[in-house]
């Protein structure tokens, strides 16, 4: 199981993501917009840099729903590789046959 801290920290940061998508959406539209003038281009790179940088989306981490592991996560299943075998041995995974001989 991994640490609560950490769990609760990638849940901060994939709200804060959720929350400040729309104004990032939009201070990178004005960047990117070659026909605005230098100055407003220059000052939505201000702003978008002032803003929190938990609330990119590059700083939240795939974590296994059960055990919070941030590594061998399966995006399909939101399971990681262990968690997987668990529950595929246990026979709780619809459609998954695990093999054992």
């Amino acid at each position: 199981m991994a640490k609560k801290s950490s769990i609760e920290k990638n849940n901060r940061r994939q709200k804060m993501t959720k929350n400040a998508a729309a104004k990032r959406a939009r201070l990178k539209a004005i960047i990117a917009d070659k026909n605005k003038p230098m100055e407003e281009r220059f000052a939505a790179t201000i702003k978008l840099a002032e803003m929190p940088r938990n609330s990119s989306a590059t700083r939240v981490h795939n974590r296994c729903e059960i055990s919070g592991r941030p590594h061998a996560v399966y995006r399909k299943t939101k399971m990681s590789r262990i968690a997987i075998r668990d529950y595929g041995s246990k026979g709780l995974i619809p459609g998954l046959v695990k093999s054992s001989w």
